[in-house]
């Protein structure tokens, strides 16, 4: 069996996000898919008029119909809003494993802190935020993003932040007021192997929230925290560890 992996990048990111961990993968003998997510194509300040309303539910269909076409079932691998994609996809029994890296936690799990709360609060303070594209400012980014990597290169990955929904974000934040209920997963339809990689200093979702997803999955999860990490492990010091650690960990459980 082929070993495919399909990234899913975060919220505000383009394929690009993953310029580190896919040649590193595919050194490993991966082959690697970088979809993007809908509408994260556009210029990073002009986003489409859509955006603003688009659901978490809408991504994961879009992957959905992406995955089903491939040959066989691929790993994912998620970052932040990407990880908890991941796990969507993972629950409608379209991947092998998957690997979700500081990812946005499920319904299930209460996710406000101090930190996230602060990231967001700007965004969150103009009235019909829920159906209006967003995006953090460069400083938000290094706050909270960034705040363990070279703040020239939070710079220079921030100029390449794209708008995102604020009806995702939305589902993510409030959970409890979604109708559609789009973050909640019945951890039981989750049976492939999963793998929650936190960091010690993220302030968008610190590790004691990885930790309580990772637990309401259990039966399938292992979880790792790595010292000294912010939310950025997809390229900060120290993501060759990360990426290693995660392919090898792949390695043992799907061959």
């Amino acid at each position: 069996m082929a070993k495919l992996a399909v990234f899913i990048h975060g919220m505000w990111g383009t394929p690009d996000v993953w310029r580190n961990w896919r040649s590193r993968f595919e050194a490993r003998g991966w082959q690697t898919l970088t979809p993007a997510l809908r509408h994260h194509d556009a210029p990073p300040h002009a986003p489409p008029g859509a955006l603003g309303a688009t659901s978490l539910l809408d991504y994961a269909a879009d992957l959905e119909r992406e995955l089903r076409a491939l040959p066989e079932k691929p790993v994912v691998i998620g970052h932040s809003m990407g990880g908890l994609i991941a796990l969507l996809l993972c629950a409608r029994g379209l991947a092998r494993a998957g690997v979700l890296l500081t990812p946005a936690a499920p319904a299930s799990v209460i996710a406000i802190r101090p930190s996230n709360f602060v990231a967001f609060a700007r965004i969150q303070m103009k009235w019909g935020w829920w159906r209006k594209p967003h995006r953090a400012t460069l400083g938000e980014a290094l706050s909270h993003t960034f705040n363990t990597t070279d703040s020239r290169e939070g710079s220079e990955r921030h100029a390449g932040f794209v708008h995102d929904s604020g009806r995702a974000l939305f589902e993510i934040a409030w959970p409890w007021l979604d109708a559609r209920k789009a973050t909640t997963i019945d951890p039981r339809l989750v049976t492939v192997p999963l793998l929650f990689i936190a960091a010690e200093k993220d302030r968008l979702t610190p590790p004691g929230v990885v930790r309580r997803t990772a637990a309401r999955f259990a039966h399938v999860s292992d979880y790792v925290e790595y010292p000294n990490q912010g939310h950025w492990v997809v390229g900060q010091p120290g993501w060759e560890r990360v990426a290693d650690d995660a392919a090898t960990w792949l390695d043992g459980k799907t061959v």
